[in-house]
This record gives C-alpha cells, sequence and structure tokens, in this order.
C-alpha cells in the first residue's frame, strides 16, 4: 500500500467545493465531469455537468471527490470514503476481500476505463473504501 486519499461525496456542487479548497490549499485541480467521459451517453443528460471525478494535488496532499451520490442521497458515512491506492492487483484483491469480511461488497472488483482495477465496500464498521490499483504503474 502507499497511501489512504480521502474521498469526498458531494450532491451537484464538488466544482464548487473543490475550488474553495484549492482556493484554501492551493495546488493543482483536476476536473472531468460525467459528459466528458466515455460515460456520458448511459447516464441522464442533466447529469452531464455534475462532476464524475476530482483531485487536488499539492506536494504530499491528495483530496479526490465526485457528484456521484448514491440512490440513497448523501446520508451519514457516505460523505467522506478512504481510497486506498495499491501497488499490484494481489494486494488490491486480498486488501478488498479483508475488508469486506463482514461488511458489504457494494462495488465487485472491475478493470475500468481509465486503465485501473477498482471497487468499493463498506467495511463492517460502516465505514466506505475505495480501492484503487492503476495498471499503468505495473513495475
Amino acid at each position: 500500500m502507499t497511501q489512504i486519499i480521502s474521498y469526498l461525496t458531494f450532491n451537484g456542487n464538488c466544482r464548487e467545493a473543490m475550488r474553495f479548497y484549492q482556493s484554501c490549499l492551493g495546488g493543482e485541480l483536476t476536473l472531468q465531469t460525467i459528459g466528458e467521459s466515455p460515460m456520458a451517453d448511459q447516464m441522464p443528460p442533466e447529469m452531464a455537468t455534475c462532476v464524475l471525478h476530482s483531485t487536488l494535488m499539492k506536494d504530499g496532499l491528495s483530496l479526490m471527490a465526485s457528484d456521484m451520490v448514491g440512490e440513497k442521497g448523501l446520508v451519514h458515512g457516505n460523505a467522506v470514503s478512504m481510497m486506498l491506492q495499491c501497488e499490484s492487483e494481489a494486494e488490491i484483491r486480498a486488501c478488498y476481500a479483508a475488508l469486506s469480511e463482514g461488511g458489504e461488497a457494494t462495488h465487485a472488483l472491475e478493470e475500468t476505463f481509465w486503465g485501473a482495477v477498482f471497487g468499493d465496500l463498506r467495511d463492517k464498521f460502516g465505514n466506505h473504501w475505495l480501492l484503487h490499483f492503476d495498471k499503468s504503474l505495473t513495475k
């Protein structure tokens, strides 16, 4: 494992929030909307301007966020996630299995369009985890 990154979830105001954090903390902000992604044709047109993924980076700081809130909306426990960046496919699979034990495997690990293995789960304590392995970083 290399790091755990905070991942914030918003309900339509991710761009505003991340620009605010950038104004407070500095750094480089990248944003990708649903309309700019390969998912655009799978989503309702009114979601085109919603942020699919954003990252604020400065030195050792990484803060990620999205407008992709679940069907239940924002509820206690899903506004912040722990994002676990893994160093290998074996590591992500082992961590996913261990963290989901006694919890709920909400999104099985899968290959993504951005070249990673990704999945998420809620652990037995109710905390939300996002697990990510960038296959382009394979040594």
